[in-house]
C-alpha cells in the first residue's frame, strides 16, 4: 500500500476544498496558534513514518491524553474502574455539570471531563507522581521522549478551570473521587497541556493498532482484550457528541482535541495522526475529520 502517495493526495484535496472552522478561544493561550497549520502523520505496524505538511510541529494534544491515561489504568482497576466511569456516548456537551448530577456521579465514559478527571483521580490514588508517569508511558509507547508541558497553555487552563473544578467536586459529593481536587486538577490540565507532533502522536498510538503490543517499548502495553476496549471506546466517545458522525463517516476508532488534533487507528494496519487547529461547533478538527473521511474512501477500508 502506497501510503505515502495517498495522505498527499489527501492532504492536496483537503488543502483545495479549504473547509474553515474556529480555533478554540474559551482556552485563550490557544486562539494564539496559527490557523492555517495543517499536518498529517501516519505510521504502520513495521515503525515506517509517512507525512506531509506541519507533520514534525508539536501542538497542545488537549483530550487526545485521555486515552493515554485510560490505557495507564484500564488493565490495572479493570472492574473497580467501570464502576466508577460508565461506557456510553454521552449524547452532551463534554463538560456537562447536569448529566453527572442526573447520574449521581457516575461519569457516562472515560473521554468526557468527569470521566477523564475520575481517571487522573485514579492515577494520582495509583502513583507518587502521576505527571511524571504520564509522560513515561507516553515516551515508552512512542519509542523517544516527545512530550513537553506548554507551560503557558497550562497556566492559561488553570485560570479558566472552574467547571472541571466544580465536576471534581460533584464526583467528591457522589464519593466517587479519592483525592485532593486540586491536586488532580493540576495534573489534569498538565497531561491536556502536553505538546506533540503528529509523528510522535501516531507512534505513541500504534500499540492500540497492534492488539495492545508496542513495537517500540518491545512488550504487551495492554492485553488484546483490553486494547479491543480501548478502541470501542474511542470509535463510540472519541469525538464528544459528534461521535456517532465519525463512526458513520470515517469508520475508525480516534480521539480529538479542542488543539486540533486526532489521533485514530485502522487496527492490524496503522495508526494516524492529523492536525488542523480550526474546530466545528462541536469542538472537532474540520480538516482533521475531512481527511480521514477521504483516507478512509481511498483506502476503500474501515473498521467496518
Amino acid at each position: 500500500m502506497d501510503y505515502q502517495h495517498i495522505i498527499e493526495d489527501v492532504y492536496q484535496e483537503v488543502k483545495s476544498k479549504n473547509p474553515r472552522g474556529k480555533v478554540a478561544d474559551y482556552i485563550p493561550e490557544l486562539a494564539n496558534v496559527d490557523a492555517e497549520k495543517f499536518g498529517i502523520a501516519l505510521v504502520d505496524l513495521d515503525g515506517t513514518v509517512y507525512g506531509v505538511g506541519d507533520y514534525e510541529q508539536p501542538f497542545s494534544i488537549q483530550s487526545i491524553s485521555k486515552v493515554h491515561t485510560l490505557s495507564m489504568v484500564a488493565h490495572v482497576f479493570q472492574r473497580k474502574l467501570w464502576s466508577r466511569v460508565n461506557v456510553e456516548p454521552s449524547g452532551n456537551p463534554f463538560n456537562s455539570i447536569a448529566q453527572l448530577e442526573f447520574e449521581k456521579g457516575i461519569p457516562r465514559n472515560p473521554f468526557i471531563n468527569a470521566g477523564a478527571l475520575v481517571i487522573t483521580d485514579a492515577l494520582t490514588t495509583k502513583f507518587d507522581d502521576p505527571l511524571e508517569e504520564v509522560s513515561r508511558f507516553i515516551h515508552e509507547v512512542s519509542g523517544k521522549e516527545c512530550v513537553t508541558i506548554n507551560q503557558d497553555v497550562m497556566r492559561s487552563e488553570l485560570r479558566h478551570s472552574e467547571r472541571n473544578t466544580a465536576l471534581a467536586y460533584f464526583l467528591k459529593a457522589f464519593q466517587n473521587f479519592d483525592n485532593p481536587v486540586e491536586e488532580v486538577i493540576q495534573t489534569y490540565v498538565a497531561h491536556c497541556s502536553m505538546e506533540m507532533c503528529c509523528v510522535d502522536l501516531a507512534r505513541s498510538f500504534s500499540f492500540l493498532a497492534n492488539d495492545g503490543y508496542s513495537i517500540y517499548a518491545n512488550r504487551e502495553i495492554v492485553t488484546e482484550n483490553v486494547a479491543r476496549r480501548i478502541n470501542a471506546l474511542m470509535l463510540t466517545c472519541g469525538f464528544y457528541d459528534e461521535s456517532g458522525e465519525f463512526a458513520f463517516r470515517v469508520g475508525l476508532p480516534g480521539k480529538s482535541g479542542v488543539g486540533g488534533g486526532v489521533a485514530s487507528v485502522m487496527p492490524h494496519k496503522f495508526s494516524i495522526a492529523v492536525w488542523s487547529p480550526e474546530l466545528n461547533e462541536k469542538g472537532n478538527s474540520v480538516k482533521a475529520i475531512m481527511a480521514l473521511e477521504l483516507l478512509t474512501d481511498k483506502l476503500k477500508f474501515s473498521l467496518f
